[in-house]
């Protein structure tokens, strides 16, 4: 009985910091907010000790800052963070990528063109609009996660899902100003076309191309946000 609460306690932990995380990324907790514990154990239904374990974990994956006494907040953005992430997500990805090639089989090839697929119906059936989806946003993750699947690392591949996850805050916010929303189709296939003839210059070119563009537009529709390296500072999460 005792291992089965604990299971339970660990699951329910893990659902929080899976929900918090998500929250995080996504904006729902703005950048720079105040985590105060009373508004999280509203929102998220959860007893301070769980809370308390969620926050430590974000705070090891950068999500979040602890302020000593004065507890935490979500990590800020920064137009320096931004730019020093871009530079790092460009060495791991161009890296993951020409390992994935040289090591990937058959079964790497047809999940690659499966999510692609999936990718781009899904596309097709919101609209212009489709960078809003949060469907879109998993699927979008899910096809760059499976170019690099082969690696052989897992150690590279979680650190490499972690920065990819810091970056969609950064792409979260630009999308809410940006006026048009670039051919990502054409350089995902593009991308994709490259990756199966197993041309890894080619490829990691690409890739490195995709993550510098992405974050020119972010710099060019949301860098007003950042001034100061931060966006919005000293707000609360309940005012959310």
């Amino acid at each position: 009985m005792t291992d089965g609460r604990k299971s339970s306690g660990e699951t329910r932990a893990g659902d929080v910091l899976q929900r918090m995380r998500l929250d995080i990324i996504s904006c729902v907790l703005k950048p720079g907010a105040k985590l105060r514990f009373e508004s999280l154990k509203d929102m998220y239904a959860v007893s301070f000790s769980t809370l308390r374990e969620a926050l430590s974990r974000l705070v090891a994956e950068g999500l979040v800052v602890a302020e000593g006494q004065r507890g935490f907040i979500v990590a800020p953005l920064s137009l320096a963070d931004l730019l020093d992430l871009t530079d790092v997500r460009v060495l791991v990805e161009r890296g993951a990528l020409r390992l994935a090639i040289e090591k990937g089989d058959d079964r790497w090839e047809a999940e690659i063109i499966g999510t692609y697929h999936r990718m781009d119906r899904l596309q097709g059936r919101l609209g212009h609009e489709y960078y809003l989806s949060e469907d879109w946003s998993k699927v979008h993750g899910e096809f760059h996660y499976a170019l690099v699947s082969a690696c052989g690392s897992p150690n590279l591949l979680e650190i490499r899902q972690k920065l990819f996850e810091r970056a969609h805050r950064y792409r979260r916010m630009s999308s809410q100003f940006r006026p048009k929303w670039r051919e990502k189709d054409v350089e995902h296939r593009t991308i994709m076309e490259a990756v199966l003839a197993r041309d890894p210059k080619r490829a990691s070119d690409l890739i490195e191309r995709h993550i510098r563009e992405t974050t020119e537009n972010v710099v060019e529709h949301a860098g007003h946000l950042f001034s100061g390296g931060l966006p919005r500072s000293g707000t609360d999460v309940a005012a959310e």
